[in-house]
């Protein structure tokens, strides 16, 4: 038999008839979880799998499993995949090529008629992305007992549509929700593809990436308190502006950033609320977010530090006061270094370069993680681009990747 191979013109064509579904105006997608788009795409996908006579389940958190026998059923689950919901007016690759890779590893396998020992399962995870609902990563929480339906009970998106309504509607079940959850026995490890949507494996011209982690993610709600005034009649002497306070503090945060040899960590003051938010008053008030991101927890408290110390002497020349609250304190998560080395040495097999490198954004991996051993791989991103209609990446990068994944699959089910 030649050598197995992932048929790259039938990928390129799944994806875009996946990437057609819940398209907008503007070129992007419009394909967030459980709107009619979004259900309307896993029809499509329960379609493509019943096609290749897998047996096609839908779980109580919406997740989409489909299941190919192994010869020893006995055996935990070889899995893989990833999700189809989108940001709004998001791009087609994010969590999509994961799922449309995963698709064509089973239709190799079936077209050539090969037998794996473990049985294989395909996952495409419910609302991963951040949705109107407030729950991201939502399929993968439920399932590795991360959720449970009190913190899902009475939750509403801004239309006043409730999460466990919606939730039926794409074939879950509220009242069952427990059920979701899967033991740790049930599976030997999971793999899963994703675009980089970032420019690190773009710019060493390399086409596979080999994630070593998930980044942590820390969050906090600050709060400026200056002096609200008047904006003509108060010098700029006597002023205790909160706004220019919060601009020396983001200031602060990009000068540590920029000084670390680490570029794995990264912060952002994203969200800024201006109180009076008037033309003619000095801001009085001003609350803003924080947020971290690193591959060690060290790493973020050292930055944390740093900035810490800078804040202080802000506090002190703008006689501000500062009120912090942590909103988020998430560990990274690394990935296992067996599943890295699996997917290094075929990809080394297949004469690909590869590059190890930490994921700077959540994923379902991270929660995968909790209960088997996983791993990821990376294809690069054009420009680097994600979440936007632009998100791209290349059909000759995505083969590569689609014959990683199929080729540590098999190696994986025979070393396993």
């Amino acid at each position: 038999m030649k050598k197995l191979s992932v048929n790259k013109q039938r990928i390129e064509a799944k994806l875009f008839a996946l990437g057609k579904i819940g398209r907008n105006e503007n070129g992007g997608l419009d394909r967030t979880t459980f709107t009619p788009a979004e259900i309307e795409a896993r029809n499509w996908l329960k379609k493509e799998l019943n096609r290749l006579c897998l047996t096609v389940h839908v779980d109580q958190a919406a997740n989409i499993w489909a299941r190919r026998e192994g010869t020893n059923p006995e055996l935990p689950v070889l899995a893989f995949g990833s999700h189809i919901d989108s940001v709004p007016n998001g791009g087609m690759y994010d969590g999509a090529l994961g799922v449309i890779l995963a698709l064509e590893v089973m239709h190799v396998l079936e077209e050539y008629g090969v037998k794996t020992k473990h049985p294989l399962e395909l996952v495409s995870f419910s609302a991963e992305e951040p949705n109107p609902f407030g729950l991201s990563t939502f399929g993968s929480r439920a399932m590795t007992g991360k959720l449970t339906v009190e913190s899902i009970t009475g939750v509403t998106n801004s239309d006043g549509c409730l999460l466990t309504e919606a939730l039926r509607e794409a074939g879950g079940d509220p009242d069952n929700f427990a059920r979701a959850v899967r033991s740790p026995h049930e599976f030997a490890a999971y793999l899963e593809v994703h675009i980089e949507q970032g420019k690190r494996l773009l710019q060493r011209e390399i086409p596979i990436g080999l994630v070593t982690g998930i980044t942590g993610i820390y969050r906090e709600e600050v709060t400026v308190i200056g002096e609200a005034s008047h904006a003509g009649t108060t010098l700029m002497k006597d002023r205790v502006d909160a706004f220019l306070a919060t601009v020396s503090m983001a200031l602060a945060l990009e000068e540590v950033l920029l000084h670390d040899p680490d570029e794995e960590v990264v912060g952002t003051i994203g969200q800024v609320i201006v109180k009076p938010n008037a033309t003619n008053i000095v801001p009085g008030e001003v609350t803003f977010s924080l947020e971290i991101r690193g591959q060690s927890k060290e790493k973020i408290q050292d930055v944390l530090s740093q900035w810490e110390d800078k804040v202080q002497i802000i506090h002190r020349h703008r006689k501000i006061k500062v009120i912090r609250t942590v909103k988020l304190n998430q560990a990274p998560v690394a990935m296992s270094e067996k599943i890295i080395a699996c997917c290094e040495d075929q990809a080394n097999k297949l004469g690909y370069p590869t590059y190890r490198l930490g994921s700077m954004a959540g994923h379902d991996a991270a929660h995968m993680a909790s209960i088997t051993t996983s791993g990821m791989l990376f294809v690069p991103s054009l420009a680097g681009k994600s979440h936007c209609p632009e998100e791209a990446s290349r059909i000759v990068d995505i083969e590569k990747a689609g014959n990683v994944l199929l080729h540590s699959i098999l190696a994986l089910d025979n070393s396993l």
